[in-house]
This record gives structure tokens, C-alpha cells and sequence, in this order.
């Protein structure tokens, strides 16, 4: 069973109680009496980064994808926890020198603060992150309209193209090869546009298992739609090089997650003020379809061909 299952059938019974546990259908904890907001991941060796080769950098991808969850929540992110399992040979003097210099240069560019964790012995590397923020409101999922315009944040497919090539399943040139890889630890996090998600957003998560795979949980309790125009989907210089030098399809690169880029649906009216925020920001914050009203009629458009939705379903976590 997928990870979804797992939790309909077994866990959202348990919680049923906790109001603040949102069903346990969102990707935060979120109690409004105290402003309480908490996220909570998990990242492990060979599942969510191919290996321990490059310490400094995978802490990095695991603090920033556990700091997305807030950010699209619409929350500043303040402390986190860290836990981590591994053994003698991958914490060394050097590697937990390499580990806490990250996390300082980290700290310092979003302005949060460790405050705890753990650690154990084990034969592979695992780091679970809780992440803690205050809020009197936030974002959640199921409460777009329809005809909300879907919006997506900064470029979408430099991570895939640098899990690929640091596995070696491609290569190119030296350049963009790092390019592409820091992408993969090193997401670009819409961090300025976090506080203002609330002025127009009726719904709101962050892209981590797939554009697709997550415009279904985004609305996945809703009788409602989507349709995506594929042209729209906004991907960097780099990315559209290599697609065009290589002959590549871009649909095989922009549905397959680990971007970390805040996905929202807003209202049509609010197009002007998002568009002026994006440049004043300078972050980019591009329209890629709309919600419809039409239950289960979900399409996905290539050229105005429609595409077999089933080919871009993304990531998922199988028990």
C-alpha cells in the first residue's frame, strides 16, 4: 500500500480527536489556540539521496525540504530538531565538522535556530527533521475554488536532472553538470513570498513527490478538477539548454519532484497583485493551469494534446 492508504486505513482513526492534526490530510500540525505550527520529515540513504558522499550538502537538502513544509503553509519557520542515525563511518570528525558548518551557514540565510534532536547507531544514514513555527492562520489544503488560477513557484525539474546524473544515468558537460546537482541538495525555497501567501491563496503546499502527484493531494478531498497546459510550466535556462542540446522531452522531466517550490491556486482577481509581488521580489510565480468545477475530469494539455495523466503520477512512499 501507498503511504496515503496507510494513513486513511490505520492512523487518521487515532487522531481523530486531535482537531490541530488537520485529519492528518495536510503537512503540518497546526494548533490555532497556541499559533503552534510543526512539520515533521524523515530522509533516508539510498531513498531520498543516493549516498553520504557529499555530507554538507545532503544536511542542507534535508533542513530546506523540512523548511518548504512551513514556508507554503505560509509560515516563518523558527526552530528546528534534528535527528540523526549512521555509524562511526559516516559521522567523522570531518563529516560532522562539514554537517555543523552547513547547518550554521543554513541557520544564518533563513534565520532559524537547532534546538534538539538525537541520535543512534545504525548501518545506514537518516536524518528526521521537526520543524516549529507560530501562526495565527495558516494555508491549508482542500479550500481551493473553482476557477482559481494554479500557480507554481520558481522552476521546476533541475532536481531530477541532478538525482540523474549524480546516479549516473546521463552525463554532460562539467558546468552544468554541478549546476544540476546543487539544485538537488540545494533547492532554490521561495522564502521571500512565505508572508504574503495569505493576502491571496485559498490553498497552498509545497511541491516534494511531484506536480501532479501533489495537485491531487492539494485537492484531494474536494469535488473539483484541474487541467495543466504543460507549456506553462516554468523551468530554468539550464534545464531548457540540456532539453533542446539533448533532444530531451520536457514532459519526462517536470512531474518527477524534489523541486520544493510552493504550489497555490488563488483567485483570478489577484493575478496583478501576485504578478507585482513576483517582481518586487524577483521570484518567479507563473500560472500553469486552473481548477474546475467538473469532479474527476483532470487533464493534463502538451500542445493542446491531451496526455495520459497515469505516466505522471510522481513519487510515492510503497509498505
Amino acid at each position: 500500500m501507498d503511504e496515503f492508504k496507510l494513513i486513511k486505513d490505520y492512523f487518521q482513526k487515532v487522531s481523530k480527536k486531535n482537531s490541530a492534526a488537520k485529519h492528518l490530510n495536510d503537512d503540518v500540525f497546526f494548533d490555532k489556540k497556541k499559533n503552534l505550527v510543526i512539520s515533521v520529515d524523515t530522509y533516508n540513504e539510498d531513498i531520498h539521496f543516493p549516498n553520504f558522499k557529499y555530507p554538507n550538502l545532503v544536511i542542507k537538502k534535508v533542513l530546506r525540504s523540512s523548511i518548504s513544509d512551513l514556508l507554503a503553509k505560509g509560515v516563518k519557520p523558527e526552530y528546528y530538531f534534528i535527528s540523526g542515525s549512521g555509524n562511526k563511518k559516516h559521522f567523522t570528525k570531518k563529516n560532522l565538522n562539514l554537517i555543523a558548518n552547513s547547518l550554521i551557514q543554513e541557520q544564518k540565510k533563513f534565520n532559524i535556530k537547532l534546538s534538539g534532536g538525537d541520535t543512534t547507531n545504525s548501518n545506514k544514514v537518516s536524518f528526521s527533521i521537526t520543524t516549529v513555527g507560530f501562526s495565527k492562520k495558516i494555508i491549508e489544503r482542500n479550500n481551493a475554488k473553482s476557477n482559481d488560477d494554479i500557480y507554481v513557484t520558481g522552476n521546476i525539474g533541475d532536481s531530477y536532472l541532478g538525482l540523474k546524473l549524480l546516479k549516473n544515468y546521463t552525463k554532460i558537460n562539467s558546468k552544468l553538470t554541478k549546476y544540476f546537482i546543487n539544485q538537488f541538495y540545494c533547492p532554490n525555497l521561495p522564502f521571500k513570498i512565505y508572508k504574503f501567501l495569505h493576502k491571496f491563496a485559498n490553498t497552498s503546499m509545497d511541491i516534494s513527490d511531484g506536480l501532479i502527484s501533489d495537485i491531487y493531494k492539494l485537492i484531494n478531498k474536494q469535488n473539483l478538477s484541474f487541467e495543466i497546459d504543460v507549456n506553462k510550466i516554468p523551468i530554468s535556462k539550464n534545464l531548457n539548454f540540456y532539453l533542446k542540446k539533448y533532444k530531451k522531452n520536457k514532459i519526462k522531466y517536470i512531474f518527477n519532484g524534489d523541486d520544493y517550490q510552493i504550489l497555490f491556486t488563488a483567485p483570478i482577481k489577484y493575478r496583478s497583485l501576485i504578478k507585482s509581488l513576483g517582481k518586487k521580489m524577483n521570484q518567479k510565480v507563473t500560472i500553469i493551469g486552473k481548477i474546475n468545477k467538473s469532479y474527476k475530469k483532470n487533464s493534463i494539455k502538451l500542445d493542446n494534446m491531451a496526455q495520459n495523466l497515469s505516466n505522471f503520477r510522481g513519487y510515492s512512499h510503497k509498505f
